[in-house]
């Protein structure tokens, strides 16, 4: 990285992104107790849609919520910003954008 190149703190990015997906499940009800309906709901076509997708959106939240996890225990043990597959350094520019980037993108590509 250049000198001058822009300093990110991806600890910061990750923490934020980190609260942002727990609101989002805490949101959807899939925080702590799970999802709850109305079992006298007169549609329960309609609760048995909705919760579909409100059990494939958590789903999709919770993987996200790993991958910042995982980013996070890579921050502490000094490991952060190598790539899963290669071992090379992953570009900052991409790390910039996607803090929990697991893959430089050359092995993204291949996932």
């Amino acid at each position: 990285m250049s000198p001058d190149a822009p300093t990110v703190d991806h600890r910061a990015l990750l923490e934020e992104e980190r609260s942002d997906l727990i609101a989002k499940l805490d949101e959807l009800g899939l925080g702590g107790a799970g999802l709850t309906y109305d079992s006298n709901f007169a549609d329960s076509s309609q609760v048995t849609a909705e919760r579909g997708e409100a059990e494939a959106l958590g789903a999709s939240l919770r993987e996200t919520l790993e991958d910042v996890e995982r980013a996070l225990a890579k921050l502490s043990a000094d490991s952060y910003g190598a790539c899963e597959d290669c071992g090379e350094p992953i570009d900052p520019l991409r790390l910039e954008a996607k803090p929990a980037a697991r893959y430089c993108i050359n092995c993204a590509a291949k996932h």
